[in-house]
């Protein structure tokens, strides 16, 4: 989907990037140069998303291997990037790919093959997100009546701006839209950084129908029938199907079993953690007081929960749709 702001771009030795802090407020493209740019950049969520999280990881070690590509260097920066968030699994993904890719690589060539793999990376992101968008689709389809619009709910910001293109639980939202389906889709605030208020702005600029509303109207408007179908991003999903999303995610996803909507989570492969057996075993990032804007008082601000598998209707990743403890189909 074209945008006048993609959320990265390569510039010559640096990247890009879409600053999210600044938003909804103010679009405003920010420059990485070096390898501590990138590590600030996803320590403070100027790049957010786990799939852009992921990408933006991968150019972090082009970025920084200039002017020195040596092994020692190569660990450092591996290492320095995987220190910046604990959840979200395709940070670490990415790194490993990197590392397996470049450990064995000639020292002469190995900067430029960096840059390469980080570029394969964000392009298999962009098409890995356009075919959820294509296999959620039809749950959309399944939910017209024929006349009045599709009302999904979603959390969080899992659109365009959590990925290099499209988005993962949005996907199926712009490709419906683009079909000429009627959608419209409640946004949750999703505190404590608000990140709802990005999916309102892409939405906007979408042109997508939307209403932004408060966390706890959820369970409500569950109740009385305005919500057709949930769906949400994922950050890290453990092998037996357990997802982990940011907080709030697990209270819709009880609200919506208790009222029979269907609740879907959306990711790439890459999202999906077969090393960890279970929720359980998901680290679960505690961020900042200061984010909650309380000033004094004692502060409990985790970041994400963990919505057990029952709960799920089914996950949506680029092969298709599964139920949520079958993925070891999708294990290559």
């Amino acid at each position: 989907m074209a945008t006048r702001w993609p959320t990265l771009t390569e510039d010559g030795d640096g990247l890009l990037i879409l600053d999210q802090t600044r938003l909804p407020g103010d679009a405003a493209m920010l420059r990485l140069a070096t390898i501590e740019d990138a590590a600030h950049a996803i320590r403070v969520m100027q790049v957010r998303g786990a799939p852009l999280i992921g990408a933006t990881a991968a150019y972090g070690v082009a970025i920084g291997l200039a002017g020195d590509a040596g092994d020692a260097r190569l660990s450092l920066v591996i290492e320095t990037l995987a220190a910046t968030r604990p959840t979200a699994v395709n940070l670490h993904w990415a790194l490993a790919r990197m590392q397996r890719v470049l450990q064995n690589s000639a020292l002469a060539t190995r900067r430029d093959m960096a840059w390469k793999e980080a570029r394969a990376i964000a392009t298999e992101d962009k098409a890995a997100n356009a075919a959820i968008g294509m296999h959620g689709m039809p749950l959309l389809r399944a939910k017209w009546n024929g006349n009045d619009p599709i009302n999904v709910m979603t959390h969080c910001n899992a659109g365009r701006l959590a990925t290099v293109e499209h988005g993962t639980a949005l996907a199926p939202v712009y490709a419906a839209h683009a079909a000429g389906l009627p959608v419209h889709v409640w946004v949750s605030e999703t505190r404590p950084r608000n990140q709802g208020l990005l999916t309102a702005w892409e939405l906007a600029e979408a042109g997508v129908p939307h209403t932004l509303i408060a966390d706890n109207a959820a369970g409500l408007l569950l109740m009385q029938g305005r919500v057709d179908l949930v769906i949400v991003g994922a950050d890290r999903i453990a092998a037996n199907g357990d997802t982990a999303n940011k907080v709030g995610t697990y209270l819709k996803a009880l609200a919506a079993r208790a009222h029979d909507v269907p609740f879907y989570v959306a990711a790439p492969l890459s999202t999906i953690d077969f090393a960890c057996a279970s929720g359980a075993r998901i680290p679960i990032e505690e961020r900042g007081a200061e984010e909650l804007g309380a000033g004094a008082v004692p502060v409990a601000n985790p970041a994400f929960d963990v919505t057990p598998a029952a709960l799920i209707s089914g996950i949506i990743s680029e092969r298709g749709i599964a139920a949520a403890n079958e993925l070891r189909q999708w294990q290559s």
